[in-house]
């Protein structure tokens, strides 16, 4: 039974990834999936940012032109989502209305700029397809900047760009134009600072945790959190337990991401931070499993101090903040 606090709130998580090849099972539910429309509604858990993800390959014509043939047929199958029950949004207002109307909420995402295939012309055709954001890289280099994880099964170095390639500039700069918020989850620390120095409107990061709290190369240290702060933008902290605490010290519970959020709301104010879970993507602690147990992430916060007003915005208030400023173009 979800809380009358809970339930009153306009929760959105910021970071799920769809399962692929998609098995045509959202809607109806499946034991095999985190998140689900039933799962979804039994846990409360309003709207959801669904993220298409590419994953790295090599930076060669063949490997371009599957990522880019893959983003087009994984967002097809998101905003094929929209139902009598959901309603596939493309503004923060969307949101908030199909909220007031009891619907769920899908917002189409974009993890890997890979997705590009090397051609930042390509997010002119993303925007129209509903994309709110889009993170810079994935795990690996590519076209448009260094990652924080470099692979070297795929021939990366330390470093391949010192942060931002021009093409990565021009790519930014695009996004801007078209209402994309620019996401530095998997970034390397010098394509984020980079960015943020790049972009004309607050750059976020949709699921990552706080350095200081693990020390792990996907996570923000204190300058990053500052300086995406002084953009205006959000960090998500996200579900993933590694993130969250060391893995030799057990798989983390939802306690840990709420000191991830206090730690972060102490440091650079409660307006800059919100959740993510990161379902179907390795996305799993202690206490939030599955969408269907997100209410026992409200009481963590609630333990941690929060107050409900607090608590909206951290549960999608910020988030929807930097939304409607990047409409603003």
């Amino acid at each position: 039974m979800t809380s009358a606090t809970h339930d009153q709130l306009l929760t959105l998580d910021s970071h799920i990834d769809i399962p692929w090849p998609d098995r045509q099972d959202f809607e109806t539910g499946s034991p095999a999936r985190q998140v689900d429309l039933p799962k979804l509604r039994e846990g409360g858990l309003k709207a959801v940012c669904l993220a298409a993800y590419i994953p790295q390959t090599r930076l060669e014509a063949d490997g371009r032109a599957e990522a880019w043939a893959r983003v087009q047929a994984m967002l097809a199958v998101i905003n094929g989502l929209a139902s009598d029950a959901v309603t596939v949004c493309r503004s923060a207002a969307d949101v908030r209305a199909a909220f007031s109307q009891d619907r769920t909420v899908v917002v189409p995402a974009v993890e890997n700029g890979h997705a590009l295939g090397g051609d930042p012309s390509r997010i002119e055709v993303l925007a129209s397809m509903g994309v709110r954001y889009m993170t810079l890289t994935h795990n690996g280099h590519n076209d448009l900047a260094d990652a924080a994880i470099p692979l070297p099964a795929l021939g990366d170095e330390r470093e391949l760009h010192g942060g931002l390639s021009s093409q990565g500039r021009d790519a930014i700069a695009l996004m801007n134009t078209h209402g994309i918020l620019v996401d530095v989850s998997h970034a390397a620390k010098t394509t984020m600072l980079q960015a943020a120095e790049v972009s004309s409107t607050p750059i976020i990061a949709s699921h990552s945790c706080a350095r200081a709290l693990c020390d792990h190369p996907r996570n923000l240290d204190d300058e990053q959190l500052r300086r995406l702060r002084d953009t205006g933008g959000v960090i998500q902290i996200t579900a993933m337990s590694s993130f969250l605490k060391p893995s030799a010290a057990g798989r983390a519970g939802v306690h840990d991401l709420a000191r991830h959020v206090r730690y972060v709301a102490d440091l650079i104010g409660v307006d800059h931070v919100g959740v993510s879970s990161d379902f179907d993507g390795g996305g799993m602690i202690e206490g939030w499993a599955h969408a269907g147990e997100t209410p026992a992430v409200t009481e963590a916060l609630r333990a941690a101090g929060f107050t409900e007003a607090e608590l909206s915005a951290i549960w999608g208030g910020n988030f929807l903040r930097v939304m409607a400023q990047a409409e603003q173009r």
